[in-house]
C-alpha cells in the first residue's frame, strides 16, 4: 500500500479522492496474487472498499508528511483494524482446501 501511495504521490496526484481500486488495477493483481495465489477464491468486494480505503489512507499521511514520524503507520492500523471482518466459519476448519475442493 505504502509503494503505489507512493507512487501516486510521486506521480503529482494531488488528492485522496482520486485513487480508487478495482478489479482491474494493479494494486488489486499484486494483492491477489499475494493472498490469493492460485485464485482459489472469490476477491469479496468489501476487500476492495477497505484496499481502497487503506491506499487513500496511506497517501494522505504521505502528503500531508506524516511519514516522516518513526510510528506514523499507527494511526493508518486503528483506522484499518475498525474495517475489519470476521472470518467466515469455513476458513476456521481444517480441512478448508479440501472442502472448497469438492465444491
Amino acid at each position: 500500500m505504502e509503494k503505489f501511495a507512493r507512487q501516486a504521490f510521486g506521480e503529482g496526484v494531488s488528492s485522496h479522492e482520486k485513487l480508487s481500486m478495482s478489479r482491474d488495477s494493479e494494486l488489486f493483481r499484486v494483492l491477489n496474487l499475494h493472498y490469493n495465489k492460485s485464485n482459489d477464491f472469490e476477491v469479496p468486494d468489501r476487500f476492495l472498499e477497505v484496499s481502497q480505503i487503506t491506499l487513500r489512507e496511506f497517501f494522505t499521511a504521505i502528503h500531508s508528511g506524516k511519514d516522516s514520524d518513526p510510528s506514523w503507520k499507527k494511526a493508518i492500523y486503528k483506522v484499518i483494524c475498525k474495517l475489519d471482518s470476521e472470518v467466515p466459519e469455513l476458513f476456521k476448519s481444517p480441512g478448508c482446501l479440501q472442502e472448497l475442493i469438492r465444491e
